[in-house]
């Protein structure tokens, strides 16, 4: 076990990780791990040291880290090989859309095209969810909505109740849409909006407020107004996008 300084794996420095609750330390370790991965401090190739080295220069079990790699694996991250150890995979065996991997990236800085590619992905997802909600929501449904949008006004996005109750608007609005293959992204967009949100949120002194597009979006799903549900969150994704690249900026 170490002693809670910095030490090395192959020249990459790990923080400690001895203070951890035992029952969540493979997650944390996975974490740590991914995040070096996904911002290239861990490099494409690079394989680890043997796993009991490995182990105890992270001041851990090798079964925690056993554990932890599992996690990686299964998400595209890792692959090992017997005898060969287990190396970082290429970006395109990664499983992009999963929401860990989604926040792990978002944590890390990311890259312009890395932004590019995800606010390309909700412009090709949510104005469509938008237009099918507006046609096909549930007055239930409609109320859900305006009581997030109530919660998110009352809290704000500085709060972790307001981001619930952002989170909650769009589930809902997904969830409306009426379409299983559809709604499946839903956790994968949840955790671009959420993360992304988040961001904005500690990085920016006085974030722009974003009730009123929300609102905007609302007014045309509750009037049944398709075409002009689709081009207000059109709108919102927009929106979300330049205040993204105004909080990278600072």
């Amino acid at each position: 076990m170490n002693d809670g300084r910095y030490v090395q794996d192959g020249a990459i420095p790990v923080p400690p990780v001895t203070s951890i609750v035992t029952g969540r330390l493979h997650h944390m370790v996975a974490h740590r791990l991914a995040t070096q991965i996904v911002s290239g401090a861990l490099p494409v190739g690079h394989v680890f040291a043997a796993e009991v080295d490995h182990a105890e220069n992270l001041g851990i079990s090798r079964s925690v880290l056993r554990e932890a790699f599992r996690i990686l694996t299964a998400k595209g991250l890792v692959s090992s090989r017997p005898k060969a150890g287990t190396k970082v995979n290429e970006r395109r065996q990664w499983s992009m859309l999963d929401p860990d991997v989604l926040a792990w990236q978002i944590q890390s800085e990311p890259s312009e095209q890395f932004l590019r590619d995800l606010f390309e992905l909700r412009m090709m997802v949510e104005p469509q969810a938008a237009e099918m909600a507006a046609n096909r929501r549930s007055d239930g449904q409609l109320i859900d909505m305006a009581n997030a949008l109530d919660a998110m006004e009352r809290y704000t996005l500085a709060t972790e109740k307001g981001r619930a109750a952002d989170q909650r608007f769009h589930g809902l609005l997904m969830e409306a849409a009426q379409n299983e293959l559809l709604f499946s992204l839903s956790s994968s967009i949840m955790s671009a909006i959420a993360w992304t949100t988040a961001t904005k949120q500690r990085v920016q002194e006085a974030p722009r407020d974003p009730m009123p597009e929300h609102r905007a979006l609302y007014k045309e799903i509750a009037a049944q107004n398709p075409r002009q549900a689709q081009k207000a969150m059109r709108t919102l994704i927009e929106l979300a996008l330049a205040d993204m690249h105004v909080a990278l900026r600072r």
